[in-house]
């Protein structure tokens, strides 16, 4: 068998490259039984155009779905549109949550944007071990910075619609011609040019895997007491809190409340919505643990499931057929042998 990388995943069929060509490949009937997930960047062992096993992941992340990644590149623009830090927390949280380095890169340095964003930039993330670039796509800024960075390396970039991100690519690259499109002046958002993940080489050493994104990405399959765990600069006190599920919002006895002037407002307010979001997840648990309760019984100490009343009168309307069918056909039986 032959191992290599899943490349790009289009409707049922897998390109795998080896090294040294690309093949199309389908997965076997047995992964399919299993429903064996497969994402792009997942290392398989596969013969005659299918797939036979998956090697095991040393990361991944679900939406969108990569596998193997050695580093998520979050991409935002300084200007058109505008800087939304909010939006970055979100990437810098998921991607803590995957545990997968970042570097933040802040595109569209060419245009005239407000130079003290980068004293706030420097002091909010630079405390927080994040490395932080500054590149112009189209005046070719930073980009021996950002190229070293990709150097022998599989990185994710993400970033929201209309930041650069294939630009930059093409930067790079010129030969990749991947699509790009204008921002709107109306909504200063972007159009999605990337419909589907795909990893795509650089030159021989690196590789990044352009992705539709994960913006629309919710803190809804998180418990609201480990959100801090995303933000370092608040885990950092919350061991001293007086309660172990302190949320951080207005509990008695909160040790972050207490070095509160010690946090950025941008990220804490962050955390407060990613919070409201892992409320939702605690809620729907919570609902489906009561429903699943709800259907169940206890019987001489065993658990069993518990019947609907439409569906028990249904069941008892049955079994009086089959005794009355039992009774007429006794019936007959006993008239024939008294014939």
């Amino acid at each position: 068998m032959v191992e290599g990388q899943i490349y790009k995943i289009h409707s049922d069929f897998y390109y795998v490259d080896d090294g040294i060509s690309f093949h199309e490949c389908k997965i076997r009937e047995v992964l399919k039984k299993q429903r064996e997930k497969i994402f792009v960047g997942d290392f398989v062992e596969f013969e005659n155009g299918v797939i036979k096993s998956i090697i095991k992941r040393k990361n991944f992340i679900k939406r969108p779905s990569v596998a193997n990644i050695d580093q998520i590149i979050i991409v935002s623009a300084l200007k058109e549109p505008d800087l939304d830090l909010h939006q970055l927390n979100r990437y810098i949280s998921l991607a803590k949550y995957f545990d997968i380095p970042t570097v933040l890169c802040f595109n569209k340095d060419d245009l005239e944007w407000d130079k003290h964003l980068s004293n706030k930039i420097k002091k909010i993330y630079e405390p927080l071990g994040y490395k932080i670039v500054y590149t112009s796509a189209t005046e070719h800024k930073g980009l021996k910075n950002f190229e070293k960075l990709l150097e022998g390396k599989t990185s994710v970039l993400c970033g929201n619609s209309g930041v650069g991100k294939s630009s930059l690519v093409n930067a790079i690259n010129p030969n990749l011609n991947l699509k790009t499109k204008q921002v709107s002046e109306k909504t200063q958002r972007g159009t999605h040019t990337t419909r589907h993940c795909e990893i795509i080489k650089l030159n021989d050493t690196s590789r990044i895997v352009d992705t539709p994104g994960f913006s629309n990405a919710r803190f809804d399959f998180l418990l609201p007491a480990d959100v801090d765990l995303l933000f370092p600069e608040i885990a950092q006190y919350r061991d001293n809190c007086k309660y172990s599920d302190c949320l951080h919002i207005n509990e008695d006895g909160c040790n972050v409340l207490n070095n509160i002037d010690k946090i950025d407002s941008t990220r804490y307010e962050s955390y407060l919505a990613f919070v409201d979001e892992a409320k939702e997840y605690k809620e729907r648990i919570k609902y489906e643990g009561k429903k699943q309760e709800h259907s169940k019984k206890m019987v001489h100490n065993r658990q069993i499931a518990k019947i609907s009343e439409k569906k028990r009168q249904s069941a008892r309307n049955t079994l009086k057929q089959q005794i009355y069918k039992e009774i007429d056909e006794g019936q007959e039986i006993w008239k024939w042998t008294n014939i």
